[in-house]
């Protein structure tokens, strides 16, 4: 068995597979730091938990009692947010990628260092279990230098200002999924309260709509998407930086534009606001599109994952409106799983002999 766990800012969520990527169990702790709850299948109980390490403890004793023990488990497999530009393919976890990974820690200052912290408590619950990291800006390393270079001074550029892509873990998935059938040019979506577009030409990520962070691109929940940096300074002159980003990030995309970043409400509101939001996702989403089918010279398909992706007929059909224009092809929703390319990857490195 394989357990994979995804260390967020403040939860922490595993979920245990077999050798054929089967799910067998999921669960979580939520609110590390204060009051959470931890839940495993049908077991819920509240809990406060210092941090991740102890919260991984707690999780580990849970699965315990519902018989998964360390002893029983083959690999334990991370995801991690942020690799650079070092790494950028699954890796067998050793003190190497521990330290690459601490060195791109700035680029993903929230999520990297609970990323690892689950890494070590691991390496001390029992040093002999095989990890495996996967990464979610690995799948964008085959973008060329023309789609990932801004044109600032090379220092900014050596120092790491440059788009990377997010979501990659998605969109890996998703190309899995098509196996012999993965159309020659592929439109991907990855549309929740983080939305992002992928360009995949034979099975390879050559265009993504996030760039240096997970702010960029298209409309999102509560992240405003594309916004001229001109406005970003100005605006961080009247507010400071720390209140620009939480606005950035907390307080816009579908947010500000309707006072709600739950999307489903939005479809179910009657009122101008909601239908201008909806509006303004779906046109910057088609927009942001027109730019990836050019940088794969065409569109053979479209995909759509992601909470509202898979689950908001009326958006991927506004979405798909606006695409007319590049012709009648078929489209395709796939369930996001992220977890399951995870445990896919680590299953590829133990085959592989790693």
């Amino acid at each position: 068995m394989i357990l994979v766990v995804n260390a967020g800012s403040s939860s922490l969520k595993i979920e245990v597979f077999d050798h054929d990527l089967t799910s067998l169990l999921t669960g979580s702790v939520t609110n590390i730091g204060t009051d959470g709850t931890i839940k495993l299948g049908d077991m819920r109980r509240d809990v406060n938990t210092a941090d991740h390490a102890q919260a991984l403890a707690l999780m580990i004793e849970a699965l315990k009692v519902a018989g998964i023990t360390i002893e029983k488990l083959t690999a334990a497999a991370h995801r991690v947010v942020h690799g650079g530009t070092i790494l950028v393919e699954p890796a067998r976890i050793t003190p190497q990628v521990i330290t690459a990974i601490k060195n791109v820690t700035p680029l993903a200052p929230l999520h990297n260092p609970n990323n690892l912290a689950a890494m070590l408590a691991f390496q001390d619950m029992a040093p002999d279990l095989p990890q495996y990291a996967s990464f979610g800006t690995a799948f964008h390393a085959t973008n060329p230098d023309v789609a990932t270079r801004y044109a600032i001074p090379q220092t900014q550029h050596d120092a790491g200002i440059r788009r990377y892509g997010f979501h990659g873990l998605s969109y890996a998935h998703l190309a899995e999924s098509f196996g012999t059938d993965l159309p020659h040019r592929l439109l991907a979506f990855h549309l929740g309260n983080g939305a992002s577009l992928c360009a995949i030409l034979d099975g390879k990520s050559i265009a993504t709509s996030m760039g240096y962070s997970p702010l960029s691109g298209l409309t999102m929940g509560t992240r405003s998407g594309d916004i001229d940096g001109a406005a970003v300074l100005r605006i961080s002159a009247a507010l400071g930086e720390a209140e620009t980003e939480r606005m950035l990030i907390q307080n816009s995309g579908l947010q500000a534009l309707a006072g709600d970043n739950d999307m489903r409400s939005l479809l179910n509101r009657d009122d101008d606001a909601a239908r201008f939001a909806v509006d303004h996702f779906c046109y910057w989403a088609a927009r942001h599109a027109g730019s990836a089918i050019v940088a794969m010279g065409g569109l053979d398909a479209v995909v759509f994952t992601g909470g509202i992706g898979e689950n908001a007929g009326p958006i991927r059909d506004k979405i798909m409106t606006h695409l007319a224009c590049f012709g009648d092809v078929p489209v395709h929703v796939i369930a996001a799983d992220e977890e399951k390319q995870i445990a896919r990857d680590a299953l590829a490195l133990m085959d592989a002999g790693y």
